[in-house]
């Protein structure tokens, strides 16, 4: 999923990014890094971890320059490992050039060979590489023109944005997959991931972006191309379930209001007579709140999360979530004792982590424990971010509820509907990517070995 931010034209444009990618860090812990425009060159920091982990007091204090961007990383195509670390780089004939990127290209094997054959050297293995080299190799004299060149041969989900000297351009894919919003920090333009970063630095939003468009700031303001509109778009609806802060506002929708629904939805869908309503922190808390105002059964916190963990679900390997769980979630008997408990959370991806949960709880003395999930059954892989990248490690593609159930060791449980799921962001249902939930890609692979690269191990 990643995030991105950038900024131009301010004398802290460092700083004001540093704080921006900390305010997206819940879109990936994998690596961190920032670039910025010192008025001569391009300079770039990167590292693997956190933000934190990555940038002392020192660090930022030495990032001078007014123009920055800068990125963390969850690993979907390309190892997590240093060299796939962002912003990446490169000096091209039309200037220096940083990139940062949040999605997956579908085409991005093709577009490897084709430029290997063609004699490029490639020092990683991240799709967002095989965009630099294109625009590199592009014959239009201007950066402006070379990207958009570039961007003619890429399909997929791509929300970008590109430094070069005190220039920012920001673009989103045609399809709209992923999130990217333009704000406005005292007199300076900025782009985020989400509104809540930019509102983080004192910012106001003045739009998101459409798909298919692509701004271009600098000090001297900012100007909009419609580049490659379509009539339909596909935004990722996961970003409402789980992914965007719940501070965030998408296509104009608070994302908290959105879960609220989704948990009133599920109270409807599914009565359940029960003591406690519990939520798995924090994914899970605005649903919960919506399940416990419409069912009645009031809600508590039966489960205490430890915030210096970070998301179980994007970490990159499976014996992290697995020992994750037990270090960020902690059971308290005095509230769960001999009660039943309707534990609500966002969804279930590949199963181990509920059950983990679910063990806790009922070792915790829970007399009952009753799943209530506040989207459909995860059943199909996602190419476009999300690393869901075969369908053998989804519990739900060739489970029955039912079977779900026995394996969490739960009482009973209970997914939302696709519809309801639905009509808690938007009743009119206009432009949902639901691919993850019935299958139905808006873009698909050009190859089917293009899945390979959605199983590389982080």
């Amino acid at each position: 999923m990643c995030g991105i931010f950038g900024i131009t034209d301010h004398k802290e444009a460092g700083i004001f990014t540093f704080l921006g990618i900390q305010g997206l860090q819940h879109r990936g812990q994998e690596s961190a890094g920032i670039a910025i425009f010192d008025g001569e060159k391009i300079n770039v920091k990167t590292g693997m971890g956190e933000v934190r982990d990555v940038f002392s007091l020192e660090d930022v204090k030495k990032l001078k320059g007014k123009t920055a961007i800068g990125h963390v990383r969850y690993s979907t195509a390309g190892s997590s490992s240093l060299k796939n670390a962002q912003p990446l780089c490169a000096t091209t004939s039309k200037g220096d050039l940083a990139l940062c990127h949040n999605g997956n290209l579908v085409n991005a094997l093709s577009l490897r060979q084709k430029l290997i054959n063609e004699g490029a050297i490639l020092t990683g293995n991240s799709d967002s590489e095989l965009i630099l080299h294109l625009v590199a190799r592009s014959s239009s004299p201007t950066m402006q023109d070379a990207i958009l060149d570039a961007l003619s041969e890429v399909q997929g989900a791509f929300s970008l944005i590109f430094l070069f000297e005190d220039n920012i351009m920001a673009v989103r894919d045609p399809n709209g997959f992923r999130p990217l919003c333009l704000g406005k920090v005292e007199n300076s333009l900025c782009f985020s991931s989400e509104t809540a970063a930019i509102e983080l630095v004192k910012g106001k939003v003045i739009k998101e972006l459409m798909p298919g468009e692509v701004v271009i700031a600098s000090k001297k303001g900012y100007k909009s191309i419609n580049w490659k509109p379509l009539k339909k778009h596909f935004f990722c609806i996961f970003e409402y379930v789980y992914f965007a802060r719940p501070d965030s506002l998408l296509y104009g929708i608070p994302v908290s209001s959105s879960r609220i629904k989704m948990g009133k939805k599920l109270a409807q869908e599914c009565k359940t007579k029960a003591d406690v309503v519990i939520p798995v922190p924090d994914s899970g808390i605005f649903a919960a709140m919506g399940y416990a105002e419409e069912s009645g059964i009031p809600l508590n916190f039966g489960l205490i999360r430890s915030h210096y963990i970070g998301r179980t679900f994007i970490q990159p390997l499976q014996t992290v979530r697995d020992y994750g769980v037990r270090l960020k979630l902690s059971p308290i008997s005095s509230i769960l004792k001999g009660k039943r408990v309707v534990l609500v959370d966002d969804s279930i991806v590949r199963g181990t982590t509920m059950r983990q949960i679910v063990g806790l709880l009922k070792n915790a003395g829970a007399k009952e424990v009753h799943v209530r999930i506040s989207c459909p059954p995860t059943r199909f892989p996602c190419y476009y971010g999300i690393d869901t990248p075969t369908s053998e490690e989804l519990i739900a593609h060739n489970k029955e509820v039912d079977e779900v159930c026995s394996f969490l060791g739960a009482t009973s449980l209970h997914y939302l509907s696709l519809e309801n799921m639905q009509n808690s962001v938007d009743e009119e249902k206009r432009w949902f990517c639901t691919a993850c939930w019935d299958g139905n890609y808006p873009v698909l692979p050009q190859d089917i070995k293009q899945q390979k690269l959605f199983s590389l191990k982080k």
